[in-house]
């Protein structure tokens, strides 16, 4: 599981690198854009105290990874796949809605706003001022428009600004989290490209940090087309560490929150059924013996996401291209979902 160095960059990689490369400053750009809708969302939610979250693939991933912060803000936030809400909804009323999706245009979005409708609490979070669901809600827009290359990279920083932005009117400290954008860390993969190297397949999993733990894994999925996947930590200690041995990679999110020690507990147990485990660790706590550690300085909530989140997709990036030829190329599936 090597790389030659004089292989040609395949080109859907370039187009993801094209992308990797301006996320910070459209993140940046964006929040800072995003300010004067923000405050109306904000003043939805401290209105409604209840947050239904939709979106699809990687929007569905962000969404997950801000529930637990809206949460500790006093929102009652879940996070629902838009798919499910079209076929088994949650009730609309004395709830904030946010749609999320990045072109705006997916098949879901369509279908949710000419069944559902909306409501006057219902926000879009896009990448295309020009979309349908710019059109159709007012909208958080991030800079730099639509992500052209396949597998989510910048549409996620992107979003998760906007995120940020609505925390920020909500009372939250953007200060932490700002810094690390003006400052992205710059950790090293190799160490743990090279223990995932006979691996057969990769779980993914967190606590607090869940949902970037679930956005790692649909990229992995898309990019290397290995059977990837994320399960919360709880769901992995029920019954699906059977799986675990030499073959099975784990890749663990580890933060500085009240859960990190349960992510050392199952660290440590992965640890002792062989399986190669990274740790992506911002908790501040010592290494856990015999997994490789990518070490992020201490941080929690968007502050810890956006140290961790450039060097995961660098991961998944190398991960990718020691396993495909084309990787970057989709073969199944397109950008732009417009089908169900």
């Amino acid at each position: 599981m090597t790389m030659n160095a004089n292989k040609p960059r395949p080109a859907g990689l370039a187009a993801i690198d094209r992308e990797m490369a301006r996320q910070h400053a459209d993140a940046l750009s964006s929040f800072d854009g995003a300010a004067e809708t923000a405050a109306k969302a904000a003043a939805s939610l401290k209105r409604t105290r209840a947050l239904l979250l939709l979106g699809m693939g990687g929007s569905h991933a962000v969404n997950r990874a801000v529930e637990p912060l809206y949460r500790a803000l006093g929102v009652d936030a879940i996070a629902v796949p838009l798919s499910e809400q079209l076929g088994q909804p949650l009730a609309l009323e004395g709830r904030t809605i946010f749609v999320t999706s990045q072109s705006g245009e997916s098949a879901e979005v369509h279908r949710w706003f000419a069944e559902a409708g909306g409501t006057a609490d219902t926000f879009g979070l896009t990448l295309e001022a020009g979309s349908f669901l710019a059109g159709a809600a007012p909208s958080l827009v991030g800079a730099g428009g639509t992500e052209l290359a396949f597998a989510a990279t910048r549409s996620l920083t992107v979003t998760f600004a906007l995120h940020l932005a609505v925390l920020a009117a909500l009372g939250e400290d953007a200060a932490p989290a700002l810094a690390v954008l003006r400052s992205p860390e710059a950790a090293s993969i190799d160490a743990a490209l090279s223990a995932l190297e006979g691996v057969a397949s990769i779980v993914t999993s967190g606590r607090r940090l869940q949902g970037l733990a679930e956005a790692l894994a649909l990229g992995l999925t898309e990019l290397s087309r290995c059977p990837c996947f994320s399960l919360e930590g709880g769901q992995l200690r029920h019954g699906p560490m059977e799986m675990l041995g030499p073959k099975i990679g784990v890749i663990l999110f580890r933060g500085k929150d009240s859960t990190a020690g349960l992510v050392t507990a199952m660290a440590t147990s992965a640890v002792e059924t062989g399986a190669p485990v990274i740790i992506f660790d911002a908790s501040g706590e010592e290494d856990v013996t015999g997994a490789t550690t990518i070490r992020f300085p201490p941080a929690t909530g968007l502050a810890a996401i956006f140290s961790m989140l450039p060097v995961a997709q660098k991961l998944m990036i190398a991960f990718a291209e020691t396993r495909v030829e084309n990787a970057g190329t989709p073969v199944r599936s397109t950008k732009i979902t417009r089908s169900e």
